[in-house]
């Protein structure tokens, strides 16, 4: 099953990917839950509330109505938060918070869709602070994602753009008319049936890890569904490559200094022997 094509079989299109639980195994603002309660932003009260809200999310995804909830939830938490400190926990622990959760199906495909010539864009429910940051470290070339007012350097709770369900169709139908994509040769990933406009919106959809609403709904309109294993990992995918050039670089010293040791002996064989 073709997932990306090649550059030759493409115009100007682009690869749109939802970021939980389609790029990385958890839910993305909902993971930095610690950190933020570390940087003094919650109480150990909200860091359970979202473990918690993290296990519902992963056991069966979230529907409308629970989306609903948590960004009432999310939104009330951060009124007040200094946008400032915010960014800097995020860079400061991204890549331990963020990293091990990767799959590495969901890297692949990035690097092939780049490889065809596409735009690889991240659409997320998640706010922008979370999600700029990852799209950055995966090598997206553009992110949509849900924006806060702010006013004074401080969240005042309300959302300015909220990138959630249907929203994400009109998003990328701007961002194509902006760019100039076109949207029936363009593919779309997903694991939530909210997501369902924007999978429809374009010519490739995929149901990636897809909840039970989705995968019957993929089923019946003869979407691909694929299913990633458990992450890998940025980090740990960099390492296994990275061990490869060591290993490869420690076998040819050692192969220089055996055969110099040997050329070493014989030239004092043959002194010996004179």
């Amino acid at each position: 099953m073709e997932h990306a094509g090649s550059p030759s079989d493409t115009a100007r299109s682009a690869a749109f990917f939802d970021l939980d639980k389609t790029i990385i195994a958890r839910s993305s603002t909902l993971a930095f839950s610690r950190p933020f309660y570390a940087g003094g932003l919650i109480n150990r009260r909200a860091v359970l509330r979202s473990v918690y809200a993290q296990f519902v999310y992963l056991l069966g995804g979230a529907d409308h109505d629970q989306m609903e909830r948590m960004r009432e939830y999310l939104s009330a938490m951060c009124t007040g938060w200094d946008v400032g400190t915010v960014k800097a926990i995020v860079a400061d622990t991204l890549h331990h918070i963020v990293t091990p959760m990767i799959f590495e199906e969901a890297v692949e495909l990035i690097d092939r869709h780049h490889a065809a010539g596409r735009d690889v864009v991240i659409v997320s429910t998640s706010g922008a602070e979370v999600v700029e940051p990852i799209g950055a470290m995966l090598g997206a070339d553009k992110v949509i994602a849900t924006r806060m007012v702010v006013a004074d350097g401080k969240y005042t709770g309300e959302i300015a753009e909220y990138t959630y369900g249907p929203h994400k169709e009109t998003a990328i139908r701007a961002l194509a008319a902006t760019e100039g994509y076109d949207l029936a040769s363009s593919y779309a990933y997903s694991d939530s049936v909210t997501d369902e406009p924007m999978l429809a919106a374009v010519g490739h959809p995929f149901a990636v890890n897809p909840d039970k609403a989705l995968r019957r709904l993929a089923q019946s309109r003869d979407w691909p569904v694929l299913d990633f294993n458990e992450p890998v990992g940025l980090t740990e995918r960099s390492r296994l490559k990275d061990v490869r050039r060591p290993v490869l670089a420690a076998s040819l010293v050692a192969s220089i200094a055996a055969g110099a040791f040997l050329l070493a002996s014989r030239r004092r064989g043959r002194l010996s022997a004179e």
